[in-house]
């Protein structure tokens, strides 16, 4: 399985790889949205990690954008804000799924490792 992160903190993107390490073949890594398009273009991930709040573009926006272009795309938003109208949002740009950075665990179930 191949998994994309975006995610601006490389610590977090560390410890994201470690839940996940066992069971995914390969791994991307990038810290903004504009750089995920790029990413996601040339790796084709099975599935993408994204972060909401991040520099350059936002999750949210960059994951519109992948589900345009790539309408099989998946894409689970992974951070620290829990607010009703992010969730919306994420799910309106596409997002499979939503989960918050304090149980990263959860990332496993979801995406079936």
């Amino acid at each position: 399985m191949k998994i994309l992160i975006v995610e601006d903190s490389v610590k977090m993107r560390e410890m994201i790889k470690n839940v996940l390490t066992n069971s995914v073949t390969e791994f991307f890594e990038c810290c903004d949205g504009i750089k995920a398009l790029n990413a996601y273009a040339k790796y084709k991930p099975d599935w993408v990690l994204m972060d909401i709040r991040m520099k350059e573009m936002d999750g949210i926006r960059a994951t519109q954008q992948i589900m345009t272009d790539y309408p099989h795309a998946k894409v689970l938003m992974v951070t620290n804000y829990d607010e009703p109208s992010l969730r919306k949002e994420a799910k309106e740009a596409g997002a499979c799924g939503y989960i918050l950075k304090d149980n990263l665990l959860k990332i496993r179930r979801f995406i079936h490792l």
